[in-house]
């Protein structure tokens, strides 16, 4: 069959928080776009993801009339616990920085912006199958898919935008020599459930304990998020309801009598992470956001308003090159946008190595973790960067 073909100025290959935020921009400033997507609209809606919203990153949503939806469902958090020795610490973000967070699953933020393209007549190929991305060295780039129906199609553009994320097509486009990977392995995954049950907290408590990290989060007033540290080839199936709790209650135990409200566990996984960063972020007229480019162990909550972020520089360029016919902003894309990133992998670095148990760690190494945490809490300037770098650094 015979390739239609579409012309844009912006060819955009994934549909998620990060793509359809860049569509979402490009409107607003006059630029049209396409965007193709693998995966149906109802398989990303209904894909439970968590998520935390730095305040820029709902100002972005609001601010650029996506929607206020956040602000009316969301649960703004103005600080977490740090746990150890059996007892909870609060770092207060509305004191030590006047910021806060959201408690906004990512899922959600797919749907807002999903209705917001819809809403103003976005081009959003869901469902696409055989995609690639070629021409990249040249002024019209192309993608190439088939669509639900199987009518293949050609779209000509001027940029191509990467938003993928880490086992998309674009990034495995750039040419091995033309880009540099920085990566590390973790020695430890993440054990997550869903469960029908209360909040056992406010907010969010990260878990320092002698069997490991654990997180109790949240998502709704009846549906709970948590994990546990555990090895990478750890069986999920294997675990029961009772051995769940009990592992988690045994991180949360302490002097202070602590105890998790349990109830029905619906969904349990092994989630495997690693720290990534593909350099430059840009390959000819391909540019990178998100996660295509890098991704962050969820310690920090970083991964989601990392991407958006991105998203914000990447539509700056953009923006002055087509409207202002000025390319020195979107020349400067990946370099500006990295400074955030390497900044972003040091904090989820940090956070994660200081909470969580190496499986070949020392009796000093967990002292030494203790002291870290103790240095934390116990210090207004300690305190004040966890909470600066866990809120966001403003969006310049």
């Amino acid at each position: 069959m015979e390739r239609r073909i579409v012309k844009t100025q912006v060819g955009i290959v994934g549909a998620g928080p990060a793509g359809l935020m860049l569509s979402h921009l490009l409107y607003t400033s006059g630029i049209d776009s396409t965007v193709v997507e693998s995966r149906s609209h109802e398989t990303i809606r209904t894909t439970q993801r968590a998520g935390i919203l730095e305040h820029g990153s709902v100002n972005m949503l609001v601010d650029s009339g996506a929607s206020d939806r956040v602000l009316r469902e969301g649960h703004r958090h103005d600080g977490i616990e740090l746990r150890f020795d059996g007892r909870n610490h609060r770092i207060d973000f509305l004191d030590l920085v006047g910021e806060s967070v959201w408690l906004y699953p990512q899922n959600e933020v797919f749907t807002d912006l999903a209705e917001a393209r819809h809403r103003t007549g976005g081009d959003v190929r869901y469902s696409s199958s055989d995609s690639s991305v070629l021409d990249l060295e040249t002024d019209t780039p192309k993608i190439h898919f088939t669509d639900v129906d199987g009518q293949p199609w050609e779209v000509h553009c001027d940029v191509v935008v990467g938003s993928d994320g880490s086992g998309g097509i674009c990034k495995k486009s750039i040419p091995a020599e033309h880009r540099k990977d920085y990566f590390i392995q973790y020695p430890f995954a993440w054990f997550g459930i869903l469960a029908e049950a209360p909040p056992s907290a406010p907010e969010l408590i990260y878990a320092h304990s002698d069997r490991g990290f654990a997180l109790i989060s949240q998502r709704t007033d009846k549906i709970q998020r948590m994990y546990f540290q555990c090895d990478p080839n750890e069986d999920a199936s294997t675990w029961t309801e009772e051995m769940i709790w009990e592992e988690l209650q045994s991180r949360m135990g302490g002097q202070d009598g602590f105890h998790l409200k349990t109830g029905r566990i619906f969904e349990q996984m092994v989630l495997p992470f690693r720290s990534y960063v593909c350099e430059p972020m840009r390959y000819g007229n391909l540019f990178l956001a998100g996660d295509a480019s890098h991704t962050v162990p969820p310690t920090g909550a970083k991964g989601l308003n990392l991407a958006l972020a991105d998203v914000k520089v990447l539509h700056e360029g953009l923006d002055s090159y087509f409207n202002s016919k000025n390319s020195e902003l979107l020349d400067a894309y990946s370099d500006r946008a990295l400074q955030r990133v390497w900044k972003a992998q040091n904090f989820s670095y940090w956070m994660t190595s200081m909470l969580h148990q190496h499986p070949d760690g020392s009796e000093f190494e967990k002292k030494r973790q203790l002291g870290e945490l103790s240095s934390v809490v116990s210090s207004r300037a300690g305190s004040s960067y966890l909470a600066e770098a866990y809120t966001g650094w403003p969006l310049k």
